[in-house]
């Protein structure tokens, strides 16, 4: 193969291989890192402390309960008397217990409709009894009055309508193709466009590049999401609340996006350095005499 043709078609697999390097990390990312449960529940328990959430949580909870019990002249005392109780028992330990309850419930339950393709038409509910039940037991082991007497309903209250929930399903088993397929594709590109290339070096060298371009790029894009998602959520949740829960469950992926950053310009230094010694040494090392040097003497060569 001509080095020309050599050369352009290891530039064409070196470019797919760093497109398909943040766009499979972005897809592990949501596979492995959203789909975990566990994860999910750890990234978004260190919210139950941030001030925003609070104010958000005790709003919202105020603003319910003074719907249902409000009423009369004495309206208004009463919705910031309930106000002010929300916000004093989002301070308490039973708050972060039933913050981490309900976060793990309504992510096991979106989890299981988006993998079950026979829940199609049918929005997203959580039950939160288990979610009361938890907090009531919390506020009996504290020892706060008329704890036990707090009643536990089956309330099914809707996460995902129906057909934001399909739309998410769609994408989602996409996703989870491309979570395994995408980082095997990048790898084996790169490994091919390096070795067909006319000079393997200046391969490696835009390979890393390529890489550090492509993880900078998903970093870019994580920073653009927040913006677009904070501002396009509507009600209560809008605000620096929703930016905190952005923040918390995106950490992985931009740590990833960094760490696709230092992966490929450490190959690339690396590339760039190794040809600067080899050229250094080459330089450094005496000529080799040739074997037709007149003033070389020889096996035949007489001395003068």
């Amino acid at each position: 193969m001509a080095p020309r043709l050599r050369s352009g078609l290891s530039a064409v697999l070196i470019s797919l291989a760093c497109l398909l390097a943040p766009c499979g990390t972005l897809a592990g990312w949501v596979a492995y890192g959203l789909a975990d449960t566990g994860r999910y529940v750890a990234a978004m328990a260190p919210l139950a402390d941030d001030p925003d959430v609070r104010d958000t949580v005790a709003d919202t909870l105020g603003a319910g309960v003074a719907d249902e019990v409000a009423a009369g002249p004495g309206n208004g005392a009463v919705r910031l008397l309930v106000r002010d109780a929300a916000r004093s028992f989002t301070r308490t330990e039973a708050f972060r217990v039933g913050w981490d309850a309900a976060n793990r419930a309504v992510h096991v339950a979106v989890l299981r409709a988006l993998r079950d393709d026979g829940a199609r038409g049918r929005p997203v509910t959580v039950d939160l009894a288990p979610v009361t039940a938890r907090v009531r037991e919390r506020l009996a082991e504290d020892h706060v009055p008329f704890a036990r007497r707090i009643p536990v309903r089956h309330t099914a209250v809707t996460v995902l309508p129906a057909h934001e929930a399909d739309r998410l399903r769609e994408g989602y088993h996409v996703l989870d193709v491309a979570a395994f397929w995408l980082p095997l594709a990048a790898v084996a590109f790169a490994v091919t466009g390096i070795a067909v290339a006319a000079c393997r070096r200046r391969a490696l060298t835009a390979a890393g590049i390529g890489t550090a371009l492509g993880g900078a790029l998903l970093a870019l894009a994580v920073v653009l999401g927040r913006r677009l998602t904070v501002t396009g959520l509507p009600g209560p949740v809008d605000g620096p609340a929703a930016g905190a829960a952005y923040d918390a469950l995106t950490e992985t992926l931009r740590t990833a996006s960094w760490l696709l950053v230092g992966l490929g310009l450490t190959v690339a230094l690396t590339s760039w350095l190794t040809a600067r010694l080899r050229h250094l040494l080459h330089r450094r090392r005496p000529p080799t005499p040739s074997a037709t040097d007149p003033t070389t003497p020889g096996p035949n060569r007489t001395r003068l």
